[in-house]
């Protein structure tokens, strides 16, 4: 997983960078679009006042080398955020392969012919066999089968799907476990589960922010502002019979707009991403890390991400007439050929509680487990039947168990399904002995780690296709605030947007295909790195440890970087404050004496001051680019002490800092002016 993830194809990678530096989509962010435009047009005037001979600025050197240094940062800063987040957004691309690349065994005239399953139409014949991949949605006409559908529903439990009953429909995309079932393509190319999926994530849209539409609002605000200042100096200037070039208006305009915050805000994201992929995470945007520190409600697909996955063997119920270790050994001889994770957690369960062990016997005959009898098991010598399976089917086959034996299992089985387990049933010789129970084991310390989450102000939902009953008694044993049962791919998306729609920020953590569009859908979507690649590529981050209480991992980041971003963009408002009230009074107070009062600097003179200015806004971002990375240290305060803090450090060290270097600068400067 790390290697494909981490892997790209340049070539896109540099188109993507394109796109991004578009001048007619940069508009969308109007502080890096003025400040490349600004740069750029003040790097014409440069060579033209080069070409020309004007000796406005002094040193054509320094005001060469600065702005291309200006606008380097920002151009670098803006391709290097579109090559990490060129990973990708969410799509469609694996869904449309696994429809694709899926062979189809097609009857033809009573023949088999190996066909891709892109030209299956509704009507057509296909077959499968245990192991194969159901390659469309089907209805079975022939034959009964295990299916595992855990690739598209995300539970790991098998199915059962029989021809003329009412469970004989399949979907594409699961797979066979046993038995042979012939299948009738039920749907039309563009109508089948998979395409929805694909309408359903290509149909998703990740909002903005309230944050991010706050900063973009700021930003723009005080570039209007500052825009509107420098366009209305010429006039002033010529009012007061002062000469002003347009090399000074651009220099004057890209010092002044809010060129720190918009020069650093991709240095700050992919910090994020770095420390996200330090805690085993892949982030393939700084957007949806800084998101995270922010998410109001958390979704979370049970199997595989609350639960570990598959069910565990948890506990042996003995029949009464019958002694507990002769049903633990019957149930581990049962177990030892079942190559399945249920199977195997029988004879972890023997070794663990009761430290029975046994080896395989030489004269025994393993039965396989079927659809059709629903049971497995193994024959030993002596004519010794044992048989495991599912409860109506022990029962039907046990038919020499007494009436109490039967009426006590019953009820223990009817205890077990209440409490969300599943009961597999034992008999030895038509005689049932005993119950085993099968249970979604929770992944460990999540209740802990839910606990930190309610307490940062985060409702946690779990999102199950399992009943009501059993969805509630996982929910509690988990400790989610609230639950979704019986849920449809739709039903996740649907929930996600009315949260959405109510102004808050939701993360959806999954592993299954038909989680695919609700982590398209969500603010922040975390794909477990045991998941379908589908639900990998739909959501914005993947974790590679599986471990859903990794989030909290994650909202400490974002946090961390919200603080940064906090921190950097109050410095470069009272950066750019400063710089304004530095500029304009050396430049106007020999015209207009009452501003000599704020010439708090003295500097040199109006050519010294914005040559100073320039170079000490092109070397302030390079500068901070290592706080940027490093990033603000996250402290669980509240808003208020946040912001007076804020205030405190950066405010006041945005104004003052400007005053010390710009003035430094200057004197340095005027030696050479």
């Amino acid at each position: 997983m790390k290697n494909n993830t981490n892997s790209f194809d340049f070539s896109t990678a540099m188109k993507q960078a394109v796109v991004k530096l578009n001048p007619s989509l940069m508009i969308k962010n109007p502080v890096m679009f003025t400040v490349e435009l600004g740069t750029l047009i003040m790097l014409v005037v440069t060579i033209v006042s080069l070409v020309s001979q004007n000796d406005f600025l002094g040193s054509f050197g320094y005001n060469l080398v600065i702005t291309l240094l200006l606008f380097l940062t920002v151009l670098l800063g803006n391709f290097a955020e579109a090559v990490a987040e060129a990973r990708g957004k969410a799509q469609a691309d694996t869904l449309r392969k696994t429809r694709q690349d899926t062979p189809a065994r097609i009857l033809r005239n009573d023949q088999e012919e190996i066909v891709s399953c892109s030209i299956l139409t509704k009507g057509d014949v296909f077959v499968c066999e245990a192991g194969d991949l159901i390659p469309a949605d089907g209805e079975l006409i022939e034959g009964l089968a295990s299916i595992d559908e855990s690739a598209i529903t995300g539970e790991s439990a098998p199915v059962i799907r029989e021809a003329g009953s009412d469970q004989n429909t399949v979907i594409g995309g699961t797979r066979v476990l046993s038995d042979r079932i012939v299948v009738r393509v039920s749907s039309n190319p563009g109508e089948s589960f998979l395409d929805k999926m694909i309408s359903l994530v290509e149909g998703a849209n990740r909002q903005k922010t309230p944050n991010e539409i706050a900063l973009t609002i700021l930003l723009a605000a005080f570039t209007l502002v500052f825009l509107i200042v420098t366009v209305t100096l010429k006039p002033f200037a010529d009012f007061l019979n002062i000469s002003l070039s347009l090399a000074a208006l651009i220099s004057l305009f890209v010092c002044l707009i809010p060129t720190t915050i918009g020069g650093l805000l991709s240095a700050i994201g992919i910090a994020g991403m770095d420390r996200a992929l330090k805690a085993n995470i892949i982030a393939k945007s700084g957007k949806a890390v800084e998101t995270a520190g922010d998410i109001d409600v958390l979704l979370l697909d049970k199997t595989g991400t609350i639960t570990i996955g598959n069910r565990k063997a948890t506990a042996f119920v003995p029949a009464p007439d019958t002694a507990r270790e002769e049903m633990v050994e019957a149930s581990v001889l049962s177990s030892l050929a079942d190559t399945t994770p249920e199977g195997k957690s029988v004879v972890e369960l023997a070794k663990k509680k009761d430290q029975f062990e046994l080896s395989v016997p030489q004269d025994a005959q393993f039965i396989n487990f079927t659809a059709e009898t629903r049971m497995s098991g193994v024959d030993l010598s002596e004519n010794v039947k044992i048989r495991k399976g599912a409860w109506d089917a022990i029962k039907k086959w046990a038919d020499q168990s007494s009436n109490e034996t039967i009426t006590f299992l019953e009820k223990e089985v009817a205890k077990i399904a209440e409490k969300g387990g599943t009961p597999l049933a034992v008999a030895v010789d038509k005689k049932a002995i005993g119950v085993i129970q099968l249970e979604d084991i929770i992944k460990p310390g999540i209740q802990q780690r839910f606990d930190r989450l309610r307490k940062m102000g985060v409702k946690t939902v779990m999102v199950t296709g399992d009943n009501p009953l059993t969805a509630k008694f996982i929910a509690n044993l988990a400790g989610v605030d609230d639950f979704i049962a019986e849920a449809k791919p739709e039903d996740k998306m649907n929930y996600i947007k009315r949260e959405q729609a109510e102004g808050k920020l939701v993360a959806m953590m999954g592993d299954g295909t038909n989680d695919a569009p609700a982590l398209a859908q969500a603010d922040v979507g975390v794909a477990m790195n045991s998941g379908t690649q589908a639900a990998k590529e739909a959501a914005n981050m993947v974790d590679l440890d599986s471990d859903p209480t990794k989030l909290l991992e994650v909202v400490e980041i974002g946090k961390q970087l919200l603080i940064t971003r906090g921190n950097i963009t109050t410095f470069s408002i009272a950066n750019d404050v400063a710089k304004y009230f530095a500029i304009v009074p050396a430049l106007f107070a020999a015209s207009i004496p009452g501003l000599a009062a704020l010439d708090l600097m003295n500097l040199g003179s109006p050519q010294s001051a914005i040559l100073s200015a320039v170079i000490f806004n092109a070397l302030i971002i390079p500068a901070l680019i290592p706080l940027a990375l490093k990033g603000s240290k996250y402290r669980p305060i509240g808003a208020s002490a946040l912001l007076s803090r804020n205030l405190l450090i950066y405010g006041l060290g945005g104004i003052i800092l400007p005053f010390i270097g710009i003035k430094a600068i200057d004197t340095i400067v005027s030696l050479f002016i």
